[in-house]
This record gives structure tokens, C-alpha cells and sequence, in this order.
């Protein structure tokens, strides 16, 4: 793998240009991964750190049609698991939620998200470390992104008066999500005991 040098970001492996092998539809509950999905239905892209815990979480949460895990946040097209995990592609372990926004609010999500790790840790999350690892909501429209700095606000909020530090997660509309490999699709559900590192601060939003 070659890497490509980028004055302002570092070093970035090449990549390839198709899209990598990955899962065609849900382990849980047997819909496509890449779509059509239900009328209605949005989607907003989140990375926790490790996204094995983290696409259970929003799997297991009433309202939630489809997740699936990929990479974000980089520059490596179509990337691989192992690349991801050198630093060498710039992405974060993302899970995309699929959701119906007549069931669930975007505002429940981002709680969920917020509640659910630590967005403080910047470049990691608890024992794993590396920009792979980092908090991000990544999002489709102006609108979303604007109430996912809202609800940051809050949480910050809520943070700061438990003593705990500033919130480093990554906020921006989404630019790409790769796929990942069919392994890690729904990983624990396929591996019950699998791991899973998913832990919030203890402070509520």
C-alpha cells in the first residue's frame, strides 16, 4: 500500500478504488444494509470508539431501522479494517443509524450518544487509543447539524458541572461512509461475548 502525502494533514494510504466486500443485509433483523429502507427514514452517522458496542447500542433502541459500521472522517477511499487501525487513513470507527424520524427523535439519538462514552478522551476511548478511536457525529443536512452543536452545548453543560472536561467530539456534515468488512456488521451479535468497551461518564444529559 503507497501512501499519498498531503500538506496539510500528513500521510494517507492510497486506498482503492471499489468498495470492499462487506454484509448485504442486517444479521438482527434481516434488512439491507445499503438500502431502501422505509418510508421514512433518516440517517445520521455517529463514531463512540470501538463500534462493535456502539452499533448494538442503536440496534437495541425502539425507532432504529438499520445500523451498519464503517469507516468516516478520513481520506483512505474504500479502506480496510487494518489500514484504519495503522492512523494511516485519517477515519473514525463510525456506525451509520438508520431511524424513523416519526418514532424517534434525532434529540433521543444524540443523547444516546452523548450518554453512552466519553466525548472528552479526544484521540481515543478508555484502553483503545488512536485517531480511529475518536468521538464524531457526522450528519446530511444543516439542520441536524445544528441541533447536534445544541445538544453538545447541553452535554457540556451537564459535563462541566460534574467537574469533567471539555467535549472534543468531532461535529460536521458526513462526506463519506465506507463499509466495513461483513465481520464487524452486527460483530456482537454474531459473538455474544465479544468485546465491548461501550462505557459513559455517568453524567446525564
Amino acid at each position: 500500500m503507497t501512501e499519498n502525502n498531503n500538506s496539510t494533514s500528513g500521510y494517507y494510504l492510497n486506498g482503492r478504488d471499489e468498495p470492499i466486500e462487506t454484509s448485504q443485509f442486517h444479521f438482527v433483523n434481516g434488512l439491507p444494509l445499503k438500502g431502501p429502507w422505509p418510508v421514512p427514514h433518516k440517517i445520521i452517522y455517529l463514531a463512540m470508539g470501538c463500534f462493535w458496542g456502539a452499533e448494538r447500542l442503536f440496534w437495541q433502541t425502539d425507532g432504529v431501522l438499520v445500523t451498519a459500521v464503517g469507516y468516516s472522517g478520513g481520506e483512505t477511499p474504500n479502506p480496510l479494517y487494518d489500514e484504519i487501525c495503522s492512523g494511516k487513513t485519517g477515519h473514525t470507527e463510525t456506525v451509520m443509524v438508520v431511524y424513523d424520524p416519526n418514532k424517534i427523535h434525532l434529540e433521543q439519538i444524540l443523547t444516546l450518544f452523548f450518554e453512552n462514552h466519553d466525548p472528552t478522551q479526544g484521540m481515543r476511548q478508555g484502553n483503545d487509543i488512536g485517531p480511529n478511536y475518536r468521538s464524531a457525529i457526522y450528519v446530511t443536512n444543516q439542520e441536524d447539524l445544528a441541533l447536534a452543536e445544541q445538544i453538545k452545548d447541553k452535554y457540556q453543560q451537564a459535563l462541566a458541572a460534574h467537574g469533567k472536561g471539555k467535549i472534543t467530539t468531532e461535529i460536521s456534515t458526513i462526506n463519506q461512509f465506507y463499509y466495513a468488512e461483513s465481520y464487524h456488521q452486527q460483530y456482537l451479535a454474531k459473538n455474544p461475548q465479544g468485546y465491548c468497551n461501550l462505557q459513559g461518564t455517568g453524567v446525564r444529559c
